[in-house]
């Protein structure tokens, strides 16, 4: 039974020993953490455009994870509300203007990594439909999932596993180093100050996706605030470094 660590952001992640996965995935900058704990070089990690915003946050991540490598990089293109036609024209319009709209493009983000020397072996841009999609696929419609989804689509990290499992590769998950709060684990993040919370707006989505694909596919945690909120079942004895 091949498996998957699925690494996120949060600072001293509870880790599995490393006879208990086969391949690691990666979440924006959790590559920092990977690299620091002697993780194995990611399979694959999944990037918004966050690291390219030019915001604090997303300079933080971008820093972290200089010189480092994945060998596939998933990039989440960002979801845009539904306008018409001209509304929509207009609205890029004003983005580029203000040197927003092309921050979120791929080639972008490529710039931005050769900028800190972070490097892969394979790009493959994802538009939202896709990944919204696949999230909602592999909830089966479920229709209380869907009504949370319009609300707010799942964090990175979350996309990270439902990536792992579309792969079809891997027939168990672990997640490690999730703790639905902002935190990172090289900085401290300014929108905590910004927003007055260190509670993330995907809290509810994340905990309503993973306890649904917990409950279908193999999917267990090493940390116990995953566990308490989302039902995900604790891996045993995780290696506490």
């Amino acid at each position: 039974m091949k498996t998957l660590l699925i690494l996120g952001s949060k600072p001293a992640p509870a880790l599995p020993p490393a006879s208990a996965y086969d391949a690691l995935a990666c979440a924006n900058g959790s590559g920092y953490s990977a690299a620091r704990l002697d993780l194995p070089e990611p399979v694959f990690t999944v990037m918004t455009s966050v690291l390219a915003s030019g915001i604090e946050s997303g300079r933080q991540s971008l820093q972290a994870i200089t010189g480092l490598k994945t060998q596939t990089l998933y990039f989440l293109r960002r979801r845009v509300r539904t306008r018409k036609p001209l509304g929509r024209l207009l609205h890029n319009l004003r983005n580029f203007r203000r040197k927003r709209l092309y921050r979120m493009r791929p080639f972008y983000l490529k710039k931005i990594l050769r900028s800190v020397d972070y490097t892969y072996g394979h790009f493959i841009d994802l538009d939202s439909h896709y990944y919204d999609g696949l999230v909602e696929k592999l909830c089966d419609h479920d229709p209380q999932i869907l009504a949370q989804l319009q609300k707010k689509r799942p964090s990175t990290g979350l996309i990270a596993l439902a990536l792992g499992i579309e792969q079809q590769v891997f027939q168990r998950f672990i997640i490690a180093g999730f703790s639905f709060e902002l935190t990172h684990p090289y900085a401290s993040n300014p929108e905590i100050d910004e927003r007055g919370t260190a509670t993330s707006e995907h809290m509810a989505t994340d905990i309503a996706v993973m306890r649904y694909l917990a409950q279908k596919f193999e999917v267990l945690t090493t940390e116990a605030t995953v566990h308490e909120n989302a039902a995900v079942p604790l891996l045993l004895n995780p290696d506490e470094r």
